[in-house]
């Protein structure tokens, strides 16, 4: 872990596809009042392609470097929540990127968990198609854990926990790390 107490900023969601950022990153803003930056949903609203159609169609080099852009884009804005692809830290400009400007949370499942979730998503996962889809996210685990564990100020693991339980807990570390807003334990 990173372990760099920063001054009140963004904070910067990463893991694997299907560890729950998106959805944490929706409860997590709401409770911090910041807005919410998905990078997937932002390169798809300004694209008019999903990322599956990005990857088809381009390739992944090119998604990374409209991820990148979105990225730099977002982190220069007032702090927020930044929901960001699994695969964002493949790029070293990113990680250097997040590590400088957020605290950085690593959302983490099991594999289990994380394809249950993403069959019952509407989107296709670029990046787990293919015959045996267990097996290609350990292998991306494998790839990515390092990287991962390099930038983050925080790991949680996600399995079996409500996304607004892992926001709650995520803005509940906040403040002892840069004072970040609570919410009223009176409401």
């Amino acid at each position: 872990m990173n372990g760099v107490v920063r001054q009140q900023g963004s904070i910067v969601l990463i893991g694997l596809s299907g560890s729950g950022k998106s959805t944490v990153g929706r409860y997590l803003a709401t409770r911090l009042n910041y807005p919410l930056h998905d990078t997937d949903a932002i390169i798809e609203a300004e694209t008019g392609q999903s990322a599956a159609d990005i990857f088809a169609s381009r390739g992944e080099v090119a998604f990374r470097e409209l991820e990148s852009a979105v990225l730099r884009r977002v982190l220069a804005t007032p702090p927020a929540v930044v929901a960001t692809g699994g695969g964002i830290v493949t790029v070293p400009a990113n990680c250097d990127v997040i590590r400088e400007q957020a605290f950085v949370v690593w959302l983490d499942a099991t594999s289990s968990a994380i394809i249950a979730r993403i069959s019952n998503h509407r989107q296709p996962r670029p990046l787990l198609q293919g015959d045996n889809p267990h097996e290609r996210l350990e292998q991306m685990r494998q790839k990515r854990a390092s990287l991962y564990r390099a930038i983050a100020d925080l790991h949680i693991l996600t399995d079996g926990i409500h996304a607004s339980a892992v926001a709650a807990r995520i803005a509940m570390l906040l403040p002892a790390i840069y004072g970040a807003p609570q919410e009223d334990p009176h409401e």
